[in-house]
């Protein structure tokens, strides 16, 4: 009997421990975003800080981005949220150097990894992406996120004010998922060019928890 009891408590354990440990599913359908998972280096190890492939201070200014990821109060930085961007090179199309693996066959090589700080600032430096050939969207940097406890999900991707396909019919189907991803301006530092983007964890979000 005390064998019994012991292995019921045993099963008991095992499934509120699988339970509890399974991630909260938000944020919908998201093809791609397992490309998070795709980098060699772990999350812990992550920098806040990263430079994307093809950067250089030599020819055009690169563009630098920076931004605090806020808990869905809206007020309180949220440290180690993943981030995971990708976007086009100048002639808006994503580059490939032929032997890439997974999900870098459609999203090319210009991407990169990063985590927030303590403060829960970001930031990265890269070549503002071009308009896609056939003109259909504005110019755009996409981005993943993984925050601790919850699985990945996309929020809306950076997009720039001065972009003439940036209409107003454009902006008024934005989702504002994670806050608004309109770059509204870039400031000349001499060196680079640089925007500002605050992310606010759960905005819109299909799912998100409450508490």
């Amino acid at each position: 009997m005390k064998r019994l009891c012991a292995l019921f408590i045993l099963v008991l354990t095992t499934i509120w421990v699988f339970t509890f440990s399974i991630e909260k599913r938000v944020g919908g359908p998201c093809e791609g975003c397992e490309a998070i998972f795709e980098n060699s280096i772990p999350f812990e190890k992550l920098p806040s800080f990263t430079k994307l492939p093809e950067v250089t201070w030599k020819g055009k200014k690169p563009l630098g981005i920076n931004g605090i990821v806020y808990k869905s109060d809206g007020k309180t930085p949220a440290p180690n949220v993943v981030l995971y961007v990708y976007h086009t090179n100048e002639a808006g199309i994503y580059p490939k150097k032929g032997d890439e693996k997974g999900w870098a066959k459609r999203h090319g090589y210009i991407r990169a990894w990063l985590k927030t700080d303590e403060k829960g600032e970001y930031k990265f430096v890269t070549l503002r992406p071009g308009i896609y050939p056939d003109r259909g969207e504005p110019a755009h940097i996409h981005i993943t996120l993984k925050e601790p406890g919850l699985n990945e999900y996309y929020i809306d991707e950076f997009v720039f004010s001065d972009d003439p396909l940036l209409t107003t019919e454009k902006r008024n189907k934005l989702e504002n998922r994670g806050g608004s991803g309109i770059i509204m301006k870039l400031v000349d530092v001499g060196s680079m060019f640089k925007g500002e983007r605050n992310i606010y964890l759960g905005k819109n979000i299909p799912d998100y928890p409450t508490k």
